[in-house]
């Protein structure tokens, strides 16, 4: 992969991926890290990447996959030491402009309670839902993405839809 076209991918779907990586391991520090691999590792494979589809979901994927090898080598560390590793606090709130001020209150309320039912999801049911409505990514890619069929993918949601909704209803 040539610098200009790594360049063009980073202006074209960097932001997305950003904030993907921010809600993926809730933290701005570990998603700057995240951020930084994703691309790293675009650079790394070169002419031996061949993107055929969305380039978006492809760019999810691979920072996935560092998610997941990085979550599986804290695992196997925290075995091996037989210590608890802390994790960083949540990802800071993304700015949210509104039309008045109660209202802007009110709506912000709405969407922390929110984002944190989502991120104590297990990462089963997370990640797909993250995918879906943030990132806007089809069921078929998501499948493609996670390494499981379509049925699972929307198996995943429907049961995050009512864990989230069990969790939020006396809330909101």
């Amino acid at each position: 992969m040539k610098q200009e076209e790594l360049e063009k991918y980073i202006d074209t779907y960097g932001r997305d991926l950003y904030s993907f990586c921010c809600w993926v391991v809730g933290s701005r520090q570990e998603a700057d890290d995240l951020y930084q691999d994703t691309f790293l590792k675009l650079f790394e494979l070169g002419e031996r990447m061949v993107i055929r589809t969305n380039p978006k979901s492809f760019l999810m994927g691979v920072a996935l996959n560092l998610y997941r090898n990085g979550r599986r080598k804290l695992s196997v560390r925290q075995r091996i030491l037989g210590v608890c590793v802390p994790m960083d606090e949540a990802a800071e709130s993304i700015p949210f402009e509104g039309k008045n001020t109660e209202d802007m209150v009110i709506s912000k309320e709405e969407c922390e309670t929110v984002r944190k039912a989502v991120e104590k999801l297990p990462d089963k049911y997370r990640i797909p839902v993250l995918l879906y409505y943030m990132e806007d990514l089809p069921q078929s890619d998501i499948a493609s993405l996670m390494r499981i069929s379509e049925s699972a993918v929307k198996t995943r949601l429907h049961r995050a839809k009512r864990i989230l909704k069990e969790k939020l209803e006396g809330m909101l």
